[in-house]
């Protein structure tokens, strides 16, 4: 067999060669831009003109600071085929974590969106080894800014030539991205992907019984490109002549669900929150035709099972969970349904698709106890995920010292415990570090959460255990109540509901209500900030 390299240069190069006509649609600042894989291979190559002209090199970082939309795609195939590495920098993290992060990767051109400029601007005086901010617009003109050197985009791009020879010797084993872990506690962690994990990840998420990606598909990612590539949609509905549609920063529920129904699109993905407020925007009685959508992919926490009931009962939307991480590349987990599951009761149906899902092909993965024994596949007891394969991280950038914490033993520990049943599904039942130790037995704070936010009056609930002199921690949950009953909603309401789903010494010692709980830069409940907000309830 040929020796070839599995390097992202394919990816760039199919779409024009088999779908040029193809749409991308983006929204903009100042409206909305459509172009074809045709126009965008030009627009790529100019970038790759651009980019050498900036004195970016084989290796070096080039950080992006954007939200979804053509330009940051335009980054994802540039700067990897031209055999540089893609730092997509999470424009949540603090400023002292955003910092870190472009001086850890070194990162030596940030191209920023014009609306984000005040986040570089902060932390300029503490980012030295930036050589260049490219400041991504509609327009040429550049904005006032107090970075320097800087320079416009799209003049940049104007002035370049829109023909470039990608190098066709890029070891597969090249880095081509990467992407730093978000941090609740430390810095954060940096993952490089190479173009081989890239390329099979990619690769798998065209299968069947994945997410069955392919060029009739019309693909809305909703996850932030910042985060772990997308999920690697961007890169695999390119590759598979997908029609793209990108939000930009526009993630209410509204403006999505108009997206889907005028873009027809059929694939998109997000994190819970953001499904959540699709789902409060159709439940408030707004009328959208979302027939078009066969794939929600849903992953960074778990959905509660009324919501994913209410989309599938009332909507005809069935969500797809899934499960990943910035070190897994990240989706290794789906939740589809085996062929022999299709006439079941529409609960146990439920029971199904509300579990994270089974292991994606080539990948190994084991669950053990605390004695390093696999635990039993009975749905029941439970263990930490441990993973490896060929889009799994074998080590964390330039820290050594959490690369022997994390993966020092040829697997990767996630942190993440759970069960499998015999069907090979597994069910997330904590992080490590959010379980609950009450008198010496583990109470699930991702199950109690999923019950509270089974009750008609709850829009949100986090749980988090609080010390108890006796029984070593309780729970305590947050709960955020909807508008409507916020003047009638109990704390004895809440327990009432959950005495009839739960064991009783599960019951939380106290029900809090706030107006909203606070999400980490991925949309995940903060459990840090909760745990020092009630840290002496």
């Amino acid at each position: 067999m040929m020796k070839h390299s599995l390097s992202l240069r394919n990816v760039l190069e199919r779409p024009r060669a088999l779908f040029p006509d193809k749409e991308i649609v983006s929204r903009t600042r100042t409206g909305e831009f459509r172009y074809t894989y045709k126009d965008m291979y030009a627009r790529v190559c100019r970038l790759a003109n651009v980019l050498s002209e900036l004195g970016v090199k084989r290796g070096d970082r080039v950080g992006t600071v954007a939200w979804n939309h053509h330009r940051h795609l335009e980054l994802y195939l540039a700067v990897p085929c031209c055999g540089a590495v893609l730092n997509t920098l999470n424009l949540r993290l603090f400023q002292d974590q955003l910092a870190f992060v472009i001086n850890h990767a070194d990162d030596k051109v940030v191209f920023v969106d014009d609306d984000l400029l005040p986040l570089l601007e902060s932390i300029r005086d503490r980012i030295t080894k930036v050589q260049c901010f490219v400041v991504m617009s509609d327009e040429e003109k550049l904005p006032e800014t107090g970075l320097a050197p800087v320079q416009s985009y799209e003049r940049l791009m104007g002035e370049a030539s829109d023909t470039y020879e990608f190098p066709e010797d890029i070891d597969e084993w090249s880095p081509a991205a990467m992407c730093y872990t978000t941090a609740t506690t430390g810095d954060p962690k940096g993952v490089v992907y190479t173009h081989r994990s890239i390329y099979l990840h990619n690769l798998t998420l065209g299968l069947t019984d994945t997410l069955a990606l392919g060029e009739r598909d019309v693909v809305m990612p909703v996850v932030p490109m910042f985060h772990v590539n997308a999920w690697g949609l961007p890169f695999a509905a390119a590759w598979f002549g997908a029609k793209q549609v990108f939000p930009r920063e526009r993630l209410d529920g509204k403006s999505l669900c108009d997206l889907i129904e005028n873009e027809r699109v059929t694939v998109t993905g997000g994190v819970p929150t953001l499904l959540a407020g699709i789902y409060q925007h159709l439940e408030s009685g707004a009328k959208h035709d979302l027939g078009t959508l066969r794939k929600v992919v849903v992953g960074g926490s778990a959905v509660p099972r009324s919501q994913a009931e209410g989309f599938r009962k009332k909507y005809g939307v069935t969500l797809t969970q899934g499960y990943g991480m910035t070190e897994t590349s990240p989706v290794v987990v789906l939740s589809n349904l085996k062929s022999h599951m299709e006439g079941w009761p529409e609960e146990k149906i439920l029971d199904v698709l509300t579990k994270q899902g089974t292991l994606m092909p080539g990948l190994e993965m084991k669950i053990v106890n605390e004695h390093g024994d696999e635990v039993k596949h009975d749905g029941l007891e439970a263990g930490e995920i441990l993973l490896r394969g060929p889009w799994i991280a074998e080590e964390y950038y330039n820290n050594p010292k959490k690369t022997a914490e994390s993966m020092g033993d040829g697997w990767l520990r996630t942190g993440d415990i759970a069960s499998i049943d015999a069907e090979g599904y597994i069910q997330i039942v904590d992080r490590t570090k959010d379980l609950i130790k009450s008198g010496g037995e583990w109470i699930s704070s991702v199950d109690l959460e999923n019950t509270i936010m089974a009750h008609p009056d709850v829009i949100e609930a986090a749980v988090i255990a609080i010390p108890h002199e006796k029984w070593q921690e309780r729970p305590l949950a947050v709960v955020v109540p909807r508008k409507e009953a916020a003047d009638r909603l109990t704390e004895q309401d809440v327990l009432d509901f959950l005495r009839e789903r739960v064991a009783k010494w599960w019951l939380p010692d106290k029900v809090v209500f706030i107006d909203s709980i606070p999400k980490t830069s991925v949309g995940k409940f903060d459990k840090k900030a909760l745990r020092a907000e009630f840290s002496n309830a």
